[in-house]
């Protein structure tokens, strides 16, 4: 192992003992935090300066992201007239590992003088940052794992913490993956949360036929479907089977004795329902080697997605 590994290794490891060491000493007051977010009609003030001010705009985008109102302002643009933005409604967080950052000082006395509630997440419980919050997130006293004191270890735990705090409050407010898409339209996040609703083939495009379809009849709504396969349904559309290009080619030889799509087609395919996730299908074509499938609700066809389907908006 080189040097550079070795310092690696040693980085990575002393991280992870200090998120164990977190880990075991959640703060007390974490719980009324919690419901205090989910409960107050507000937004969440996050600030900080350095690499805390990093993790702070962190924080405030998961917050914004799964539902809770939050920003992020930078200290020295307070105290410049970004002040004004803070209403005696919001929750100011602020994070400061030795928390006595000068440039927090003044949106402390600012929130004192309007008695607007401060969280505080800092490693030292008893700075003037810690004294003067509602709600004190102390952070573990752990040296840091660069040589030079630069901020590793110490803004990890705040990054790790500030993720539980996000996470807790989306779940105790059942912010749904429905919920979460609505935040997340464009992307690959916003692709992976589509349903198959979202993207089926419907009506008029399904390629449909009945068990004594001829077959001939069966070939032409293949060819003029272009979904490589046709659905076989009986009168009342419940799903009977499926016919692929496929199973036409694993048929070539048999072509002069097949009447019927019942002849053709393959019993009791695999389906899938509307309100699924669009990447629930993926992965059954994937593991089963398919490239459409047909879509039922209640027992009814209703309609199918194809692989080109999924491909197209980016589902992986």
């Amino acid at each position: 192992m080189t040097n550079h590994q070795t310092t690696a290794t040693r980085v990575i490891l002393e991280e992870a003992a200090a998120l164990s060491e977190l880990a075991q000493n959640i703060p007390s007051s974490f719980t009324n935090l919690v419901d205090c977010i989910i409960s107050f009609k507000g937004r969440i003030i996050l600030t900080g300066i350095g690499k805390s001010g990093y993790i702070a705009r962190k924080i405030a985008a998961t917050f914004a992201s799964t539902g809770t109102a939050a920003l992020y302002i930078h200290p020295a643009e307070a105290s410049h007239g970004d002040l004004g933005m803070i209403t005696e409604q919001d929750l100011v967080m602020m994070l400061s590992n030795s928390g006595e950052t000068k440039e927090l000082f003044d949106i402390i006395n600012y929130c004192k003088r309007f008695a607007i509630k401060i969280v505080a997440m800092t490693m030292n419980p008893t700075s003037t940052l810690a004294t003067n919050s509602d709600f004190l997130l102390p952070i573990p006293k752990i040296r840091e794992a660069s040589t030079i004191i630069a901020p590793t270890t110490s803004a990890l735990m705040m990054l790790a913490l500030g993720d539980a705090l996000t996470v807790a409050v989306q779940e105790a407010k059942g912010f749904s993956k429905d919920d979460f898409r609505l935040y997340h339209p464009g992307g690959k996040i916003g692709a992976n949360l589509l349903k198959v609703k979202d993207l089926m083939r419907s009506g008029d495009q399904l390629p449909l036929v009945y068990e004594n379809t001829a077959f001939t009849d069966t070939i032409i709504t293949i060819t003029q479907k272009s979904l490589g396969c046709a659905i076989v349904i009986n009168t009342q559309y419940n799903l009977i089977g499926i016919i692929t290009d496929g199973d036409l080619r694993r048929h070539l030889k048999d072509m002069s004795s097949l009447k019927y799509a019942y002849d053709v087609m393959t019993a009791n395919p695999k389906y899938i329902l509307p309100t699924q996730l669009a990447t629930e299908a993926l992965y059954i074509m994937n593991n089963n080697s398919i490239t459409a499938i047909p879509v039922i609700e209640q027992g009814i066809l209703v309609g199918v997605i194809h692989i080109h389907d999924l491909l197209r908006v980016g589902i992986s």
